[in-house]
């Protein structure tokens, strides 16, 4: 087959300054891997690193010729698990460059038989959800302004970073602009747990739908303590990262949040999506500040889901793929019309 891979790094600029409770950031760097057959169709994925999870793009772009060489020599895109077992033994960590080549690898695959990921999948389109918008961390009348560019843009879900002195009023501006709104909350580990629990019945009077990651990562007693006693549901993020973490939040919460970025690729997901239900956690995918390169991969995991958090794309002010269409914030993969992932150069 003589598969032929390469490498592109670049740098977006996110359409605002982007802050969470950890620091802002107002690009991303995105490394993106194409895969190409003797044909002529083109495998496309990509990774976002996050420094939290110790990768950047110059790791990312240092492991990738050792990993794409594994591609090289395996030379079958639907080799998955053996191609995933040689990554693994070759980079225990890095999971946001394993998760770029298992992109390109599925995106090719669905390409060659002809068919986007979720039919590859055997999943419904009719099933897909709507995506939450992300409003970051900023002052009050720039939160307002987000707010309403969301609510423009036709997304009836929004999700709220928080960590600060200013929860409650950040909240309570949102809710202003955005009384019909489902409404998710993320304070990004910034709440101890008795701090988390007096916050969150302070604010379910906003009618949210979920608070994600109230505590520290590794305080999953904390986590426990405020899930108990939480009248919202409690979703793990960093505590979340792959499957081994299933079985330990199983109790702890209510909703398991998956990452390509963070587990390493989409057969990882597969394997939490299924370890989840198994535990009877809901599921969620969310998503780094990422391209289209990635994010498309990850919509066509969405009527397997109970929330969809993958706006990642949505918040550059330019992003050089497209992907899958997301009409009035749904994600609609009955729109799509190419195959794989559906990610395309624009």
């Amino acid at each position: 087959m003589s598969l032929e891979t390469s490498v592109h790094r670049r740098s977006l600029p996110l359409e605002y300054p982007f802050t969470i409770a950890r620091g802002t950031v107002t690009e991303t760097d995105v490394v993106t891997v194409h895969v190409e057959d003797g044909e002529g169709r083109i495998g496309i994925g990509a990774a976002s690193p996050a420094s939290h999870y110790g990768e950047t793009a110059a790791t990312v772009e240092a492991v990738l010729p050792d990993l794409l060489s594994i591609v090289e020599d395996v030379d079958d895109p639907s080799q998955h698990a053996r191609i995933e077992r040689r990554m693994r033994e070759t980079l225990r960590e890095n999971p946001a460059a394993r998760a770029a080549v298992s992109i390109a690898l599925y995106d090719l695959e669905a390409k060659r038989l002809e068919v986007p990921l979720y039919r590859y999948w055997g999943l419904d389109p009719a099933e897909s959800l709507e995506t939450s918008y992300t409003i970051g961390i900023d002052d009050l009348e720039t939160v307002r302004e987000k707010t309403e560019t969301a609510l423009d843009r036709g997304h009836g879900t929004l999700k709220v970073k928080l960590g600060t002195g200013r929860d409650d009023e950040i909240v309570r501006t949102i809710r202003s602009v955005a009384p019909d709104a489902r409404l998710f909350v993320d304070a990004n580990e910034a709440w101890s747990p008795r701090e988390a629990v007096s916050t969150i019945e302070r604010l379910a009077e906003y009618d949210l739908a979920l608070v994600e990651q109230p505590v520290p990562a590794r305080n999953l007693e904390g986590l426990k303590f405020v899930s108990d006693r939480s009248p919202v549901p409690i979703a793990a993020d960093e505590s979340c990262v792959t499957l081994a973490d299933i079985p330990q939040i199983a109790d702890r919460c209510d909703i398991a949040n998956l990452k390509l970025m963070k587990c390493g690729g989409l057969r990882e997901a597969w394997r939490m999506i299924h370890a989840a239900r198994a535990h009877d956690l809901d599921v969620m995918c969310g998503c780094m500040t990422e391209s289209n390169a990635s994010i498309a991969a990850a919509c066509h995991l969405a009527p397997a889901l109970d929330y969809a958090d993958l706006d990642g794309s949505l918040l550059l002010s330019d992003d050089p793929y497209d992907g899958v269409p997301i009409v009035d914030g749904r994600i609609d993969l009955e729109a799509l019309e190419r195959p794989g992932s559906g990610a395309a150069p624009t």
